[in-house]
């Protein structure tokens, strides 16, 4: 019963971890496409260009491959558990 609650507290907790990992990250990459068109374009007030250029540049974040390594958030703590269980165990 206790390795249950583990997984399912565990999947829980990863998951949140997640969803701010993932929101952060994707708000770090906006800032940046931000900070990038006021660079270039100094003198634009033109907001629907640069929604669009920020547009684009988040598709492209989405598309690399960036965002699927975020998913190692799940992975790394389950290898973890189990090279611990098992150097407990059957040491």
């Amino acid at each position: 019963m206790g390795l249950i609650r583990l997984v399912f507290f565990g999947f829980i907790a990863l998951s949140v971890v997640y969803f701010l990992v993932s929101i952060y990250s994707r708000s770090v990459r906006r800032e940046k496409l931000e900070d990038s068109w006021g660079k270039d374009n100094p003198d634009s007030n033109d907001d629907a260009a640069r929604e669009a250029f920020v547009d684009r540049g988040i598709t492209e974040y989405n598309a690399s491959i960036r965002p699927k390594l975020i998913l190692l958030v799940y992975v790394i703590p389950v290898i973890m558990v189990a090279v611990i269980h098992f150097l407990t165990t059957y040491n």
